[in-house]
């Protein structure tokens, strides 16, 4: 796409695919450069009452807690999450319905608008994830939103949401080694980082299980006098477990013992939602947020590539590190005792992903493993991706570097079993659009 093409003639599909053509990881950019940009288009952000939402695995979920349970109570909000798996607009959810392609080019535009000429003055073009979080910003302003659970990118310190001054509340979700080229390559460093999430004054609630992060985050909160609420699996009993529902208790010390049950068969996803409904607590808010309220809105949470059953016993999940990895296999474990498992993976090359099918291999009995390919430049060869898969013991494995193929076949392999669909969100954004093509035929 021609740069100087004028943004106001732009389709959505051309606006799309600008966006895409944006690098990703290039020369980051200051945060005074974002908040630059932000002023110039009437600082949309001190409009609504932010909760600012930062970690490395299960933070869309908690910010979808969030969001669930503020429109729960009537309340007119907003959420920017990402990645997204189809369509750029599944980042923008305005009261639980994304955002139409109409709205998201007006903001494009009037973003366009004010950056082109902010270049003319000398200021830096946006980076892909900085261009998708000012589009957001507008898309919330004129929706006229009260609140907004805004979901980090890479980090939090850098992150251009930290421009952000004063969230209601910070929320930082487990943290693991992940992207260690840009956070640092031990989990106080990722956490340092992440923690640069936290205002003055500002409560923050944050995952307690790893030591060593709980360490740096409740540091920093004592720097800033920032009351800070860690969670951790004392604090919750899950009383059942179904195929569909996990019905579970949080007794954390910071509130009322309250009863919860979600829609979802992702043991971690408990931890997930008692870290949203601290958050919801510690902002002590006035009006609406009963108990029934919150009760509601944690049933009625739905997160799309997350342990999602998409066909009947097919399940996605948008495992993509070792962390994730661990708590997929832990909630195949316990669904495999009923049914043979057959396992669709695919992973990019700036994962781990030999100690991801290792972990795999070592603790979870697959019958037969499919392998595929996904990501573009990142792919990972599907004939390296099988030899793993045989050298860590899978005796039936093939390979199939055709998604579509590879998703045929292993439905096929699966008979009367289940079948996991995990390694990469390349992957889970492949099925939804396969499965979104066949509905339409």
């Amino acid at each position: 796409m021609d740069r100087k093409t004028a943004y106001g003639k732009m389709t959505y599909e051309e606006a799309a695919a600008y966006i895409e053509e944006t690098p990703k990881f290039t020369k980051k950019n200051t945060l005074e450069n974002t908040k630059a940009i932000l002023h110039r288009l009437g600082n949309p952000q001190e409009q609504m009452k932010i909760l600012h939402v930062a970690g490395t695995n299960g933070k869309g979920s908690v910010c979808s807690f969030l969001a669930s349970m503020l429109h729960e109570a009537g309340k007119h909000t907003g959420l920017f999450i990402s990645p997204h798996l189809v369509d750029v607009n599944e980042r923008f959810v305005i009261d639980e319905e994304q955002v139409n392609d109409e709205q998201f080019l007006e903001a494009f535009r009037m973003v366009m608008s004010c950056v082109e000429q902010m270049e003319k003055e000398g200021f830096a073009h946006p980076t892909y994830f900085e261009l998708l979080f000012l589009i957001g910003m507008m898309l919330f302003k004129m929706a006229e939103v009260e609140y907004l659970v805004l979901e980090t990118g890479l980090g939090g310190r850098l992150d251009a949401t930290n421009s952000i001054a004063h969230p209601l509340v910070t929320v930082i979700t487990s943290i693991s080694l992940d992207h260690t080229e840009y956070l640092g390559n031990t989990v106080e460093a990722i956490a340092g980082e992440k923690a640069g999430i936290i205002k003055e004054g500002v409560p923050v609630v944050y995952d307690a299980e790893n030591p060593e992060a709980g360490t740096v985050i409740q540091r920093r909160a004592e720097e800033l006098r920032s009351p800070a609420f860690g969670i951790n699996k004392k604090m919750l009993k899950i009383s059942s477990m179904s195929n569909k529902n996990i019905d579970f208790s949080i007794n954390s010390g910071y509130y009322d013992y309250i009863e919860l049950s979600i829609s979802s068969v992702a043991e971690y996803q408990v931890k997930n939602a008692a870290l949203a409904v601290t958050a919801l607590k510690a902002m002590e808010l006035e009006g609406g947020f009963t108990d029934e309220v919150i009760k509601r809105g944690i049933a009625h949470m739905r997160w799309q590539g997350r342990m999602e059953t998409v066909l009947p016993h097919v399940i996605i999940d948008g495992a993509h590190n070792e962390a994730g990895v661990e708590e997929f296999v832990k909630t195949a474990k316990r669904l495999e005792e009923n049914y043979p498992v057959t396992l669709l993976f695919a992973a990019v090359g700036d994962k781990d992903y030999r100690h991801m099918i290792e972990k795999i291999c070592q603790e979870l009995p697959v019958e037969q493993v499919i392998v595929t390919e996904v990501g573009g430049c990142r792919c990972v060869n599907a004939g390296e991706t099988a030899a793993l898969f045989k050298e860590f013991g899978t005796a039936k494995v093939l390979a199939c570097p055709n998604v579509e193929e590879a998703f045929s076949a292993a439905l096929k392999e699966k008979g009367d079993g289940i079948l996991f669909c995990v390694g990469s969100l390349y992957l889970v954004g492949s099925i939804k659009r396969i499965l979104r093509r066949t509905a339409h035929d």
